[in-house]
């Protein structure tokens, strides 16, 4: 489905919208789920990423499909890999069969699991044969995806002797991986975290409980954006957040203030506030612990006529696309003054912004997401626009609600 987004009237809002479970949270309480049945989960995450997992889960059929979700790809390498007795085949769409997993794949099997390449030698399909796993010590490269990292903690507890893993140079996206900890915290494990080394200790069992997942702040940041955008004195509330927040996106309350958006934290909810202009000096943020918020500043930050270097953006090459190459392109054709590497993004400024546009999703949820709130400007297409099931079910009916008129085209 492509669409055509378009502002009638004026760019003063004032809407209450409330936003799924945080998928980031929610997919690692579905592994700990399974590992330790005590828990219940409340505000699970809607997204397609959470039901696959769900569905990978509690299937018993040796082949498991996981489409384009990356975060189940990894969490369930290593959940597999303990599952005793059990032999799958984890495999994915076809961008998911070119998205690397050989450095989890290789520490597992330093661990002692058993896992081989069904086609290309460090991409998925991988068969996982579970088995029990004594070994209590791994090192990973630190800089890599916090994912594979969170994908090893996981089921560290259940491990007989736990695990130490030491993580190799420098370390990136330490939110995700303190995210994965807390939530191990938060059910009794006991964990560790100095310098470059995290230890897990095991646990048989644990308390029955009740988690509450929050709501995603990745999810929040197409809002920010679209405050940024609108009229001094716009506001949107959203539920369910809290100041003290486990997401490293939440770094967004700060980074908005640029854009004259002020963060009000309620009970449980969140106002975005438009309280003053844009600043007009260039916006310099390194982004290496919420990578993922990069596409909505690069697209707030051309609407707005400002400059930006954002750097700390290397794990953006292994995602559903290639962000920074899909981001150069499609600014480009709008109009925009772009360059980027493999781990940075640059813009200048530029006073035009291409409108009719048709802006290609390449099968990335974000890439349509953060586009959107453009049509503040000027009438834009978005191709493909049901790829924002990712990770936000009810997206484009938000975004109706807060008055962008949308038509299937």
């Amino acid at each position: 489905m492509d669409i055509l987004l378009n502002v009638v009237g004026n760019k003063k809002i004032n809407e209450k919208i409330t936003i799924s479970g945080s998928k980031s949270e929610s997919n690692r309480l579905l592994i700990l789920q399974n590992l330790f049945p005590e828990i219940s989960i409340e505000n699970l995450s809607d997204s397609d990423d959470s039901v696959h997992m769900q569905h990978a889960l509690s299937t018993d059929k040796e082949t498991v499909d996981i489409g384009h979700a990356g975060t189940a790809m990894r969490f369930l390498t290593s959940y597999f890999a303990v599952k005793e007795g059990r032999e799958v085949v984890l495999t994915g769409s076809d961008r998911m069969q070119n998205r690397p997993i050989e450095i989890l794949v290789n520490a597992l099997k330093d661990l002692g699991a058993t896992i081989s390449y069904e086609d290309k030698v460090g991409y998925p399909p991988i068969r996982i044969k579970g088995s029990k796993i004594t070994t209590d010590k791994v090192q990973i490269n630190g800089n890599v995806s916090s994912q594979y990292i969170s994908s090893l903690l996981l089921i560290a507890s259940k491990l007989e002797n736990g695990l130490e893993i030491e993580l190799l140079g420098k370390i990136t996206s330490v939110p995700y991986i303190k995210m994965t900890l807390s939530l191990l915290n938060q059910l009794g494990i006991e964990t560790n975290f100095e310098g470059n080394f995290i230890k897990v200790n095991p646990k048989k069992s644990i308390e029955k409980q009740l988690v509450v997942v929050e709501s995603d702040w990745s999810s929040a940041s197409y809002f920010y954006s679209i405050i940024a955008l609108s009229d001094i004195g716009s506001e949107i509330q959203l539920s369910a957040y809290k100041k003290e927040s486990l997401q490293g996106d939440s770094c967004l309350a700060e980074i908005y203030l640029h854009f004259g958006v002020e963060t009000i934290f309620g009970e449980n909810f969140i106002t975005l506030k438009k309280v003053k202009e844009t600043k007009k000096e260039t916006l310099e943020i390194d982004l290496k612990n919420a990578p993922d918020i990069a596409q909505t500043i690069a697209v707030t930050c051309f609407a707005e006529n400002i400059a930006c270097n954002l750097s700390g953006l290397h794990t953006l090459k292994i995602k559903e696309t290639d962000r920074l190459v899909a981001l150069n392109d499609e600014l480009t054709n709008l109009g925009a003054i772009i360059s980027v590497t493999d781990k940075s993004l640059h813009l200048e400024t530029s006073t035009t912004i291409n409108s009719n546009i048709s802006i290609k999703t390449y099968n990335d949820h974000r890439m349509a997401m953060a586009f959107a709130p453009l049509a503040l400007r000027v009438p834009i297409k978005i191709l493909d626009a049901e790829v924002v099931t990712k990770s936000y079910q009810k997206f484009w009916d938000d975004m109706q609600q807060i008055g962008i008129k949308i038509d299937k085209l």
